[in-house]
C-alpha cells in the first residue's frame, strides 16, 4: 500500500469515527430533550415602582 493510499484511509477512518460520534450525540441529545412548558400569556398587574434598598 502506498503512502497516499494509507493517509487517504486514516483520513477517511477519522473522518468516519467523528460522524458516528456526532451522530450518536444528536441522537441522544434529541431522546433526551425535556420538553419547556408553554410561557404564560396572562398580563399581571403592573406593581407601583419602588426605589432600591440597597445596604
Amino acid at each position: 500500500m502506498s503512502l497516499t493510499m494509507t493517509i487517504v484511509m486514516l483520513i477517511a477512518g477519522w473522518l468516519a469515527v467523528a460522524a458516528a460520534m456526532l451522530w450518536g450525540v444528536l441522537r441522544i441529545s434529541r431522546r433526551h430533550h425535556h420538553p419547556v412548558p408553554p410561557a404564560r400569556t396572562e398580563k399581571r398587574e403592573k406593581h407601583p415602582a419602588r426605589p432600591a434598598t440597597a445596604h
